[in-house]
């Protein structure tokens, strides 16, 4: 066999990038086939570079979900958008993601100013096709196309899973032949620490309201397996907010709250880590912490942690 007859394998990293609660971790999830990536109907709900690998015989693919790129706030604001406009220059292709029913606003334009100086291929992804009539969806992919020359576009829902097998066909046909990064059933790259406080944080977000998910950090105290009984895992954890007041919601009457966010939580757990698990949760106030750098570090928002 020539090696011109050979197979030639593709690699790269692809950055999914768009305004918070477009659907970019519900894609990774799916596309993954497992959850690494947190999601909630609340927007900022990812605020770490996420890795997902996905590997076949012919292609390994690199995708790294971004935070949801916005205004900031806080200190924790603009360093999640630092973090995902960063993340346009060390990559391979971008996946810019938009969702079907909602106008073209400020937040898009601002990210498709950045996209113009990206030098590598940027695809226009139209997320949430299922919320919308097939006949709009012209008018949705021609509005944006009037803003930037994409290198495609493909409409999908991540949710239903509707044309995202042709989306991962386009990605692979517009990698470069590369190494394979990873050992092939390699998921992620992030340690299993930060996936237990991220489900954590999850059903943080699902269960409170208002400004509690925003001030919400969850750190991992400690993970040891029981000597006593070998398939038990234990795992502390200290969840971070911002006033007293927010303690008291996370707590609940009579300690409830918190017993339901450690029940959903362990079921996700228990999942990941194929173990029985004994969860300890704790609530901690530490006051304006999102907008001090050295707690931001200490809760693992730092580009450095992962």
């Amino acid at each position: 066999m020539s090696d011109q007859s050979k197979m030639v394998f593709k690699s790269g990293f692809v950055a999914i990038v768009g305004r918070p609660n477009v659907g970019k971790s519900t894609f990774l999830n799916r596309v993954l086939k497992q959850k690494v990536a947190i999601m909630s109907d609340k927007a900022q709900t990812t605020r770490n570079k996420i890795q997902g690998v996905i590997t076949d015989d012919e292609s390994q693919i690199v995708f790294i979900d971004t935070p949801g790129i916005h205004k900031p706030k806080h200190e924790l604001g603009k360093f999640m958008t630092d973090l995902a406009l960063g993340t346009l220059n060390e990559v391979d292709m971008v996946m810019f993601m938009a969702p079907a029913n909602e106008k073209i606003g400020p937040g898009d334009r601002f990210i498709i100013e950045h996209l113009k100086r990206v030098k590598k291929p940027v695809f226009l992804v139209i997320n949430k096709i299922d919320t919308i009539k097939k006949d709009e969806l012209l008018e949705v992919v021609a509005n944006f196309k009037k803003e930037h020359q994409f290198d495609g576009a493909i409409p999908i829902s991540a949710v239903s899973g509707e044309n995202v097998d042709t989306l991962l066909a386009v990605v692979k046909e517009n990698l470069e032949e590369g190494p394979q990064f990873y050992p092939t059933d390699f998921v992620t790259d992030h340690p299993e620490r930060f996936i237990i406080s991220e489900l954590i944080r999850e059903k943080v977000l699902h269960l409170t309201h208002e400004e509690i998910p925003h001030s919400v950090a969850v750190v991992i105290d400690e993970i040891y397996r029981d000597e006593a009984q070998e398939n038990l895992i234990h795992v502390s954890a200290t969840i971070i907010v911002e006033r007293k007041s927010q303690k008291g919601i996370l707590i609940g009457k009579q300690g409830n709250m918190l017993k339901e966010i450690g029940t959903l939580a362990r079921k996700d757990i228990v999942n990941l880590l194929g173990s029985k698990i004994y969860l300890e949760l704790w609530v901690k106030v530490q006051k304006d912490w999102r907008n001090k750098k050295v707690h931001l570090s200490d809760f693992g928002y730092s580009d450095k942690q992962y």
